[in-house]
């Protein structure tokens, strides 16, 4: 059967599939069909017979985005052509010919070069803590893939104003350090295949032309993150020829850091002269408003890379809504409240996300939905106490409590703890893998201060409380809410798309000082606004803590996008929604929520939940608790998901000492809303009923 690859292609989408000679670059805004396009292009020239099959080689960069080529390609009838991420794709190169370049074994490919890193720091007497070495090794894999060694990386670290994890000499000797240590041991690292490839390519003109001979039709995808060492690679594969399409976005690029550019992108015409260009402009994954907001966030950059603007192809939708909050608690609390809003409507939880710039920020969030029951799944991050320094920290902190901790406050007694694992109350100016151990660490110290009043300053009560959170933050893998670093984000769509942390000093962080680096946060909050395709809600807190200084003002990004952000907002909760030039008022806490036996603030959200501090006593029916959690494992094997889903331990608690009479009593219990109530009230009030 025959395919027509240009059916149901739009006009920009059409120009690309027709544009089969010579260099193409295309120009793709976010949602606008970039992958259909080049796809539709390759299976355009396959069945016209300008293009072989055979002879094409497609590149991108995860296999996730290889992957969707070829299952697009197969279902236009295209057999034969090559989709791979650039790695792939140099590794069975060299693979094939390497017993021409070599005649001995293949050299084993190190899965990951952390130990050897660890290895040549030691070797060099400086630190080998595991986040100090992801942070080296990145500096590594960037010198390398700019072809920078000895003295040539301080110069280019310096014109890039890149904050290094040592001195530019330190670095140095370090990288000498590890490529001896390889060259010991006969490896390879996943940076080498591309070097090694491109040197035999650029060495031995034979293996160049059966290259050459082999591939004749070139494709490369997400084109503004290619770096200076897959470009050469690029052009090696190429040789004299020019018959190569790119698509990319220079609005998307946010791996500068891993040396990626999108000068290749912007410079392609000036490269070739000749070159056909097309942009795609018409969104068909964001609603009108979303468009609107993205294009004003990318459109306010002093010096945009792209002067793609974005129209939408779908009708109108609601409008972008600002959330503001008085601290980091409340805003992972309102979040919830409009997840749950949106679940009730219908959507799945699968088809909707909530994005953070940093790792540090989903605990809070994890904690929140956790509490309310509803399932999450974590993308691009590790739960937060399943993180290596939290769990050092935790183990650390517990062995303080056994040895009887020392004199002071509950927070003095942590940081205390923590000083000993390295940390410092000062936060490093540089970015990477030491700066989200210190803010996990930092967390630990700020939960610290929260709970010492309700704990009564006791270690030994902190660290019940962390095991207890460790506990109920667990969540199924399966269908849930993705919690998901911006930058994990990417590539990826959801109907409905909440953004936290919309802060400044979050967005952008506040290490981002130079120019480039500030535009680069810029990019981020605009591909975290384009994943969003139906609801997109921004929120931020003015405070990190309850009760904290209300020192934090509206991301520079946001302010004066949406109506009503026009001048800096007041910590005053609401929400701001886009057009209608007010502020909305929602329901939620007016201040702490206080304990039912005491009347102290209540902090941590287990406290929340009992509606009592931690130390308060308290009547508790053994029995019907017991009774509750048989009730909860049994509906929880029916429905065929966590126990904790159906109600936390926290809950099941709660209703065992508060004992409620109706549902109306019932329902004011945190983690027990409208569904919930819905569906196993009945049977709570009768398990309660018959205790009393």
């Amino acid at each position: 059967m025959t395919i027509d690859a240009l059916a149901g292609l739009d006009d920009e989408q059409r120009a690309v599939a027709e544009a089969l000679h010579g260099p193409v670059v295309v120009l793709a805004g976010a949602g606008t069909g970039k992958t259909r396009a080049i796809t539709h292009r390759i299976a355009h020239g396959v069945s016209t017979g300008e293009h072989e099959a055979r002879r094409t080689l497609a590149v991108t960069f995860t296999t996730r985005a290889a992957g969707e080529m070829r299952s697009r390609l197969r279902s236009l009838g295209v057999e034969g052509a090559q989709v791979r991420t650039f790695h792939s794709a140099a590794l069975r190169q060299l693979r094939y010919f390497w017993p021409r370049l070599s005649g001995g074994e293949f050299p084993e490919v190190l899965p990951a070069k952390a130990r050897l890193v660890a290895e040549a720091a030691s070797r060099c007497a400086l630190p080998t803590d595991t986040a100090t070495i992801r942070d080296l090794s990145g500096d590594l894999e960037w010198a390398k893939v700019n072809f920078l060694t000895g003295e040539s990386i301080g110069v280019r670290a310096a014109q890039v104003r890149r904050t290094l994890t040592f001195d530019a000499a330190q670095v140095a000797e370090v990288q000498r350090a590890y490529e001896e240590a390889k060259t010991r041991r006969g490896v390879l690292d996943f940076e080498d295949i591309l070097l090694v490839t491109a040197g035999a390519l650029d060495e031995r003109p034979d293996i160049a032309d059966e290259v050459r001979g082999t591939y004749r039709w070139f494709t490369v995808d997400e084109y503004q993150d290619v770096n200076p060492l897959q470009q050469r690679l690029l052009d090696l594969w190429l040789g004299d020829r020019d018959d190569v399409c790119v698509v990319g976005d220079a609005n998307q690029t946010i791996y500068t850091f891993t040396g990626a550019t999108p000068d290749y992108l912007t410079g392609f015409g000036r490269r070739h002269p000749d070159a056909t260009e097309v942009r795609l402009v018409r969104c068909y994954r964001c609603t009108p408003p979303i468009v609107v907001l993205a294009n004003a966030v990318i459109a306010r950059a002093p010096s945009s890379p792209s002067s793609l603007v974005l129209r939408s192809a779908r009708p109108d939708g609601p409008a972008p809504t600002v959330d503001a909050y008085d601290d980091d608690v409340d805003e992972a609390a309102g979040v919830v409240r409009r997840v749950r809003r949106h679940l009730q409507d219908g959507i799945p939880a699968r088809d909707i996300a909530v994005l953070f710039r940093i790792n540090a920020q989903s605990a809070e969030l994890e904690e929140a939905f956790a509490e309310a029951g509803i399932p999450v799944v974590l993308r691009g991050t590790e739960r937060f106490f399943d993180r290596p320094e939290v769990r050092e920290a935790v183990t650390r902190i517990r062995g303080a409590a056994r040895a009887g901790g020392a004199q002071g406050s509950l927070g003095e007694e942590v940081r205390a703890v923590l000083t000993t694992a390295g940390w410092s109350a000062e936060a490093p100016r540089t970015a990477g893998a030491v700066r989200e151990r210190w803010e996990s660490l930092a967390a630990l110290a700020t939960l610290a201060d929260e709970l010492a009043e309700a704990l009564g300053d006791s270690l030994s009560a902190f660290v019940v409380e962390l095991d207890a959170r460790a506990e109920a933050q667990h969540a199924p893998v399966a269908d849930g809410v993705t919690l998901a670093s911006i930058h994990s984000a990417k590539g990826l769509e959801w109907r409905v798309v909440c953004v936290v942390g919309c802060s400044d000093g979050l967005l952008p962080l506040q290490y981002a000082e130079t120019p480039e680096q500030v535009e680069e946060e810029r990019r981020l909050t605009y591909v975290a606004v384009t994943r969003a395709a139906d609801h997109l809600h921004l929120s931020w807190a003015a405070a990190r803590q309850p009760g904290g200084r209300a020192v934090r003002s509206i991301s520079p990004f946001v302010l004066g996008t949406i109506d009503g952000t026009s001048a800096p907002a007041a910590p005053e909760r609401g929400s701001i929604s886009a057009g209608s030039g007010r502020v909305r008022r929602e329901k939620g806490r007016k201040g702490p929520a206080r304990c039912r036996i005491c009347r102290k603030a209540l902090v941590t959200g287990q406290e929340r939940t009992l509606g009592r501090c931690q130390a308060c006593p308290v009547d508790l029916d053994e029995e019907l608790l017991e009774a509750l959690r048989a009730w909860r494992l049994e509906t929880s094997r029916e429905k065929s998901v966590p126990a904790y889903v159906v109600f936390t331990d926290a809950t099941l608690m709660a209703i065992a000492e508060q004992q409620p009479q109706s549902e109306s009593d019932l329902e004011q219990i945190p983690g027990i809303g409208p569904m919930k109530l819905a569906a196993y009230g009945p049977q709570v009030l009768s398990l309660v009923a018959g205790r009393r």
